[in-house]
């Protein structure tokens, strides 16, 4: 069997936690698997490197930024392969550039393209385990690229489905997926299962098990996960098609989602004439810049006002872009706030039940948080508050959608 195994920051976090990695390895290796296992960088590297490059500029050149922290994930690769090596297990680390992950030239942010497979069947017949360092790649022109934070994720499962493994594990620090932040909810219980499109919206409002673009791509090529926790045995949670749980009755919301990784900004005063949306936003997009929420408010006097979030990290680069861009569409005033955060509710089963909505909007009423934008799916509600009520919200919610009782089955 192959198998293709990811093992996170605090997995990985000093010479110890890489030994006990080491030995989970190996106890797939003696049942007789091929092993393709994918690191992060030690925890708190990543930023380490980010702070130093920060130190020199406050807008570092990006390509030289991607070859800077593309050494974090280099080092516990080389450092796990050493491990096993010492532990009497054929090992070899190969780079990024070496197994040939392309990429697009997009630094620190950068989209798989292909994946060249030879090298690393050609080290699995030789009975060696492959460690590839995550979070990496490498451009057509042999720049060192970068996938964006929680980019190893990514990588893992990318592989999984360019080598067709038969099993992709992610190992982080806990236990599986959870109806939420456990750190915030004592209450939060661990799902045995969740459908890539619930997993997708958790991602991306906030939920930290997985990177979105790794749901992505195990959605589009139907690549199982389990995520589990390298520190405590356990089962897990398998992120899988909605068919597969489908035999199950489906609760209204799976989970609920507090991301403080935002940042609002306001276009006043905008003309309001066809194409201005479209420059305000175009202008973002060319920057690689994703937008979240949008809410475009209603004309008087001819302007609208135009609000959006972003992640709080590319705020600072929005917010100049926009300043820059007012000046030409005569824009007098931008504003920015980042003391916000974004609480989300997400649920296959709200596709089938009116009043989610307003049963959301009342809970967060009754504990007196004032929402200041809002945006839905099919699958999910996500309200802008203040941060500082961000834990209040999601334990408020938690409890009135009942997450915290234990078999929760769908309402009739």
């Amino acid at each position: 069997m192959l198998v293709v195994q990811k093992y996170g920051g605090t997995s990985v976090k000093d010479t110890e936690r890489i030994r006990n990695v080491a030995q989970k390895v190996i106890e797939y290796k003696k049942r007789g698997d091929d092993l393709i296992v994918v690191v992060s960088a030690m925890a708190g590297e990543t930023d380490r490197l980010l702070n130093l490059a920060g130190s020199v500029t406050p807008f570092p050149d990006e390509r030289e930024v991607d070859v800077l922290i593309s050494t974090g994930e280099q080092v516990t690769s080389a450092l796990l392969a050493i491990t096993l090596k010492s532990m009497g297990y054929d090992a070899i680390s190969l780079l990024g550039s070496q197994v040939r992950i392309i990429t697009d030239s997009s630094f620190g942010k950068a989209r798989i393209n292909e994946i060249e497979r030879e090298r690393i069947l050609s080290e699995l017949k030789k009975g060696k385990i492959v460690v590839v360092p995550g979070f990496q790649g490498v451009d057509e022109e042999g720049n060192i690229t970068t996938l964006g934070r929680g980019g190893s994720d990514t990588t893992a499962v990318a592989l999984a489905a360019g080598l067709k493994a038969d099993l992709c594990e992610i190992y982080t620090d806990v236990d599986g997926v959870y109806t939420t932040d456990p750190n915030i909810c004592e209450k939060a219980r661990r799902l045995d299962r969740i459908s890539y499109d619930e997993m997708l919206e958790m991602a991306s409002l906030g939920a930290k098990v997985l990177q979105i673009r790794s749901v992505e791509f195990a959605k589009k090529y139907n690549v199982p996960i389990y995520v589990k926790s390298s520190l405590v045995e356990g089962k897990g949670t398998l992120v899988c098609k909605e068919e597969e749980i489908m035999s199950m009755e489906k609760v209204v919301i799976s989970g609920v989602t507090y991301s403080k990784n935002e940042a609002k900004i306001t276009v006043n005063n905008v003309p309001d004439r066809p194409g201005m949306a479209a420059k305000i936003f175009t202008a973002l997009s060319d920057a690689n810049i994703v937008v979240d929420i949008i809410v475009q408010n209603v004309s008087h006097a001819n302007t609208t006002d135009i609000t959006f979030t972003v992640a709080k990290a590319d705020a600072k680069k929005a917010y100049k872009i926009m300043e820059d861009l007012a000046k030409e569409i005569g824009v007098k005033d931008v504003t920015m706030d980042d003391d916000i955060a974004k609480v989300s509710i997400v649920g296959l089963g709200m596709i089938s039940h009116a009043g989610i909505a307003s049963k959301m909007f009342s809970v967060l009423a009754e504990e007196g948080i004032n929402i200041e934008a809002i945006t839905t799916s099919e699958i999910k509600i996500s309200c802008v508050i203040k941060r500082k009520y961000g834990e209040l919200a999601v334990q408020a919610l938690h409890k009135a959608f009942g997450l915290d009782q234990e078999d929760v089955k769908e309402e009739t």
